[in-house]
């Protein structure tokens, strides 16, 4: 089969319910995985396609009916995207449709213009907007072999990056922390870059989301050390319901202009453009200006008190320098997450604040 086989086109959602009404819309053929999208992933779908956001290519393979002669499509890769489409819209025609497993409505958390409406709830516009979404759609010719689509499926899934544990955690949550953490770290994207903090990469792969997602966990636990399964575990936790979540957005917006109007044009200068040590810096001002393990109740930012923009340069010098202790040298190195380093790294910046 050669590339230029593959029709590249575009089918709207009214294509498929015509499709799927009609009988001629194979949803799960042998070598397609069964629906295991949990309700957040479908309502997160659903919004996506409100918003005419795009979605995943889906791909199809047609072939002829040979008794009726009427066009079959088999969907190769999408099958769980349209059958949450299919069972938000017309939740009849599906063969062994489940109410408990397969019925769902949008969750308040991702739009609440359409939030536990059902389909013939919603607005005659949105309906259209609905129904006239486009999918983008590969059409691979019918004398595609079962052999041929499994080998197009391992080079879809061997080509490109491992997933890291945020790309992973943002297939996997959809809730009100994620949410949040997304907005937050979208919001500084300009600083992450104009302070160097992270790279393009960094940010394609979004580390900067997993480096909030742990700063907002300073401002909840307190200093901790950074684990993947903590960060999953605080997702999770905080799925349906992050009641902190204002306060804790408050404090971050409040700190990260407090450093960016201290120290912003310098940062990309110092070392505190390394993901390490800007988790200090950060951890730093937040301790002087709420306390760490103050709680979430909303107070008042304290004033700084002092030369910082001085203090963190002198910092960041004798680091570059070199002319470290033993103990901070090796909370530079080494396992920079744990708990201790990052106690040992907090204790230094403050020792030069008040020196100064």
């Amino acid at each position: 089969m050669g590339y230029r086989s593959i029709l590249k086109t575009v089918y709207k959602v009214s294509d498929f319910i015509s499709w799927q009404r009609s009988g001629s819309l194979e949803l799960s053929p042998n070598f397609q995985r069964r629906s295991v999208w949990p309700h957040a992933a479908k309502s997160y779908l659903m919004d996506t396609i409100v918003r005419g956001l795009p979605i995943p290519i889906i791909f199809l393979r047609e072939r002829t009916n040979l008794e009726t002669l009427e066009p079959v499509r088999e969907v190769v890769d999408g099958q769980q995207r349209l059958r949450t489409v299919i069972a938000y819209l017309a939740p009849n025609t599906l063969r062994g449709f489940d109410a408990k497993r397969d019925g769902f409505v949008v969750k308040r958390i991702h739009n609440p213009d359409v939030a536990n409406k059902a389909f013939g709830e919603l607005t005659e516009n949105t309906r259209k907007r609905i129904l006239n979404y486009d999918f983008s759609v590969h059409v691979l010719p019918s004398d595609t072999e079962d052999r041929e689509v499994l080998q197009i499926f391992a080079r879809m899934n061997s080509t490109g990056y491992k997933l890291n544990a945020q790309e992973l955690r943002n297939a996997e949550y959809y809730g009100v922390f994620k949410k949040l953490m997304y907005e937050l770290a979208y919001e500084q994207l300009n600083r992450w870059r104009s302070w160097t903090v992270f790279s393009e990469m960094d940010i394609a792969r979004m580390t900067e989301v997993e480096e909030t997602s742990d700063l907002a966990i300073l401002m909840l636990k307190g200093l901790h050390g950074k684990s993947q399964p903590t960060i999953a575990r605080t997702y999770r936790e905080n799925e349906d319901r992050f009641p902190e979540g204002t306060e804790v957005a408050r404090r971050f917006r409040i700190v990260m202009d407090k450093i960016e109007d201290t120290l912003g044009a310098i940062v990309k200068d110092t070392v505190f453009s390394g993901r390490v040590l800007f988790n200090t810096l950060f951890t730093f001002y937040y301790d002087e200006i709420f306390g760490l393990g103050s709680g979430l109740q909303k107070m008042k930012p304290r004033p700084l008190k002092g030369n910082v923009a001085l203090a963190m340069q002198r910092a960041s010098n004798t680091i570059s320098d070199g002319d470290l202790d033993e103990g901070l040298a090796k909370a530079l190195r080494g396992a920079t997450g744990n708990v201790d380093a990052r106690r040992t790294r907090l204790k230094f910046l403050k020792r030069g604040y008040r020196s100064v």
